[in-house]
C-alpha cells in the first residue's frame, strides 16, 4: 500500500536509498520506503481488510501448493532493469526457504510471483496499476497479481517482458474464479474477497 510519493533528484542512487531506508526503518516502525522509476515512495500501515485479503491470499496459496510461501512480511526485492529499483511487495510467492540469506533487498530470481492489494489513496493507480507492473516486470517476476479493491477486480499479469512489463493482462471481477499461469498452476476462487473491498 502506497501511502504517498516524492519526486526525488535524478541524482539519488540506489546506495544512497537504501541507507536512507534503513535510517528510516530504524526510526519509524509505520514507515518503509520504496524506490521505483526513480522516485521515493513511503509505504505505510495497511487497514484490516488489507490484511484479512493478504492472509486469505497466504491460505489459498499453501493449500493449493505446499512448497511454496506466500511471505507478507515486507520482504524487499530489487525490481527494474539492471535492478536499479527497490520494492516492498504487499506479498510475494518463492519456494519455501528461498529468502533465507538474502537481507532486506533479495534479488527476484526465483520468485513465482508478487502481490499488491489496491490502497484508497491518490497515489494508488500510478503505483500499483503502472509503475508496478512494469517494474516487476522487467525483474522477469513471472506473474504480478493486482488485487484491485477499487475496482472490484484482480488482475493477473503474466509473460513477463522488460521492454513493456507484461504481455499478458487477465481482468476478473471479484466473485468469479481466476488462474494463475505457470509457474504457479492454481486457481483462486475469489467470492471471499468480496467482504474484504471496504
Amino acid at each position: 500500500m502506497t501511502v504517498m510519493a516524492q519526486h526525488t533528484s535524478s541524482q539519488m542512487s540506489v546506495e544512497e536509498f537504501e541507507e536512507l531506508a534503513t535510517y528510516v526503518a530504524q526510526r519509524f516502525d509505520a514507515v518503509r520506503l520504496e524506490f521505483i522509476d526513480g522516485r521515493v515512495g513511503i509505504k505505510g500501515m495497511t487497514n484490516g481488510s488489507h490484511g484479512e485479503i493478504a492472509m486469505w491470499l497466504v491460505f489459498q496459496c499453501k493449500h493449493a501448493r505446499p512448497d511454496l510461501t506466500l511471505n507478507t512480511t515486507g520482504q524487499g526485492l530489487k525490481v527494474e532493469s539492471y535492478r536499479n529499483g527497490r520494492a516492498r511487495p504487499d506479498a510475494v510467492l518463492a519456494p519455501v526457504g528461498h529468502f533465507s540469506g538474502q537481507g532486506e533487498w533479495a534479488d527476484p530470481d526465483g520468485v513465482l510471483m508478487v502481490v499488491e492489494i489496491t490502497s484508497y489513496d491518490s497515489d494508488t493507480h500510478r503505483r500499483d496499476r503502472v509503475e508496478k507492473p512494469q517494474a516487476y516486470g522487467e525483474a522477469g517476476i513471472p506473474v504480478y497479481l493486482l488485487v484491485d479493491r477499487d475496482r472490484l477486480k484482480v488482475v493477473v499479469h503474466s509473460d513477463p517482458d522488460p521492454r513493456i512489463g507484461y504481455h499478458n493482462i487477465r481482468v476478473v471481477e471479484l466473485g468469479q474464479k481466476a488462474a494463475l499461469p505457470e509457474p504457479i498452476r492454481f486457481e483462486l476462487d475469489t467470492e471471499d474477497l468480496k467482504g474484504h473491498v471496504d
